[in-house]
């Protein structure tokens, strides 16, 4: 007598939505582990969110192997967003179980200028006008590409 097939489990969150196709989001990243994709509510402009391709739920379940992609494709990011939106630096967190609204490992990584406004941990958030996400997602994608 053979086993049934055991069925992955699906995991309903925002990133295995957007992995699934069932979401639309302005990717500016995407390979067999990892996703980076524009928050739709962002801190400013250019705020990315960094997650494995993995169901992940937090940083304790994070399993070792994928500790140097995650971080190495935030760093990237990090990286980027000076190239791509004038940033002159970034502000790089990770909520873990508490503040976390995803329950999907996800760093931020927000482009950040002096005198932005942001203060400690209060996050205010803004919003895209029409057709302004991609647009952003765009300027990433090329900065992410650029091997400087």
């Amino acid at each position: 007598m053979t086993e049934p097939a055991v069925e992955p489990v699906q995991h309903d969150d925002v990133v295995c939505r957007i992995l699934r196709g069932e979401l639309a989001a302005a990717v500016v990243w995407r390979d067999e582990q990892l996703l980076a994709f524009l928050d739709h509510r962002p801190v400013f402009k250019g705020h990315v969110l960094v997650s494995p391709t993995r169901h992940v739920s937090n940083l304790l379940d994070l399993p070792a192997e994928l500790f140097a992609p995650v971080l190495g494709l935030a760093q990237r990011v990090a990286a980027a967003l000076p190239a791509a939106l004038g940033a002159q630096g970034s502000f790089v967190a990770i909520n873990n179980v508490v503040s976390q609204s995803v329950p999907h490992l996800h760093v931020h990584v927000v482009p950040r200028t002096k005198g932005d406004g942001l203060r400690g941990f209060f996050w205010p958030r803004t919003t895209y006008a029409d057709g302004e996400i991609e647009a952003y997602a765009q300027l990433i994608r090329e900065a992410l590409r650029d091997p400087r």
